[in-house]
C-alpha cells in the first residue's frame, strides 16, 4: 500500500464499511509527537523536523512534513491530520476521531523502549484504555463502543528491534539469540499486543511489515562500509521477521471471531523504490545503494 499527497484517493473501501476512527501504535514511523512529553532523546521537534509542515513548524512528528497515519486519515475521508493523544492541546472533539499513541524508539521487544526511555506497546494499550473511558465521558457508552468496534487500527514496529537492540546493542540480545530466535521473541511480542488490542475492542487491524532497514542511511554508514552500501544481513533480518509476523497475523486471524487483520507489505515497494528509482522520476545517489 502506498500514500502520496496528491488530489487522488488510493484507498477504496467498501461502501458498506464505515471507518469512524483510526488509531496508531508502534513506533517514530506514527508518532505523532507524543514522545515530546517524554524524557527521551528520541525526539524530533525541532528544525530540520517539519520544515514542510505547516508553515515550517516542528510538531514532533518524525518527518519534514506529513506523516503516514496524516495521510491515512485524510485518504479515508475521516480527518485532516491526526494528533497525538499526549499532545497537551488535544481537544476532546479529537477523541471522536481517533489519535496516535505511538511512540519514537518503541518495538515489539520491551527491552526496546526501556533503552530509549519510550512508551513500550504495553503502556501504548494502557493509554488506549484511558482513551476509551474519556470518550465514553464524551459520547456515553453506546456510541464510544460503536465508534472503537467501527474503527482502524494501524500498528508499525520492529525496525527499532532490529536496528538498535539487536545489531548495535552487544549485550544481552545479541549473546542470548541469534537472529532466528530474536526475530521469534519479535514476533511472539507482536502477537500478543495484537491480542491485548483485540480484547480492549479493536477489529479492523492493519499490521506494517518492517522496512528494508539495511538500506537507512544510519544503517548505511554503521555497516556499508565506506561505498555506504545497503547492509544486507539487516535487510535478510527484516524480511525473517516480516515472513513470521505475516504468518503469525494469519493465524491469528483465524483464532480472533469477527477481527479483520491485515499485513502490510511495505519492505518491496520500498525496496524497489530504492533500487529502481530511474522508474518513479527520482534521481537518487546510487553510490549509497
Amino acid at each position: 500500500m502506498l500514500f502520496s499527497t496528491c488530489e487522488a484517493k488510493l484507498l477504496e473501501l467498501p461502501k458498506d464499511v464505515n471507518i469512524t476512527a483510526v488509531f496508531a501504535f508502534g513506533d517514530s514511523i506514527v508518532d505523532q509527537g507524543n514522545n515530546n512529553n517524554l524524557t527521551t532523546q528520541a525526539k524530533c521537534n525541532f528544525l530540520p523536523y517539519g520544515k514542510d509542515f505547516m508553515g515550517g513548524k516542528p510538531t514532533g512528528r518524525f518527518s519534514n512534513a506529513r506523516t503516514p497515519p496524516d495521510m491515512l486519515v485524510e485518504d479515508l475521508g475521516v480527518k485532516k491530520l491526526m494528533p497525538a493523544y499526549l499532545d497537551p492541546n488535544l481537544k476532546i472533539e479529537d477523541l471522536k476521531t481517533g489519535v496516535s499513541f505511538a511512540s519514537g524508539a518503541s518495538g515489539y521487544d520491551l527491552l526496546t523502549p526501556i533503552l530509549a526511555s519510550a512508551l513500550p506497546l504495553q503502556i501504548q494499550l494502557a493509554f488506549f484504555l484511558q482513551y476509551i473511558g474519556k470518550l465514553k465521558e464524551f459520547v456515553g457508552e453506546e456510541k464510544a463502543n460503536y465508534i472503537v468496534k467501527n474503527s482502524l487500527s494501524i500498528v508499525a514496529a520492529g525496525s527499532d528491534d532490529l536496528c538498535n537492540t539487536y545489531f548495535m546493542l552487544k549485550i544481552p540480545r545479541k549473546k542470548q539469540y541469534n537472529i532466528d530466535s530474536y526475530t521469534n521473541l519479535m514476533v511472539d511480542g507482536a502477537s500478543n499486543f495484537l491480542k491485548d488490542l483485540y480484547h480492549l475492542g479493536a477489529r479492523r487491524i492493519w499490521i506494517f511489515g518492517i522496512p528494508p532497514i539495511g538500506c537507512l542511511p544510519s544503517q548505511r554508514i554503521r555497516g556499508g562500509g565506506l561505498p555506504r552500501v545497503c547492509v544486507y544481513e539487516y535487510n535478510q533480518a527484516a524480511q525473517m521477521a516480516n515472513t513470521k509476523l505475516a504468518a503469525k497475523i494469519d493465524s491469528l486471524s483465524e483464532k480472533l471471531p469477527q477481527s479483520e487483520l491485515l499485513y502490510i507489505n511495505i519492505y518491496d515497494p520500498l525496496l524497489d523504490l530504492i533500487v529502481n528509482h530511474d522508474k518513479y522520476g527520482k534521481t537518487l545517489n546510487t553510490d549509497l545503494i
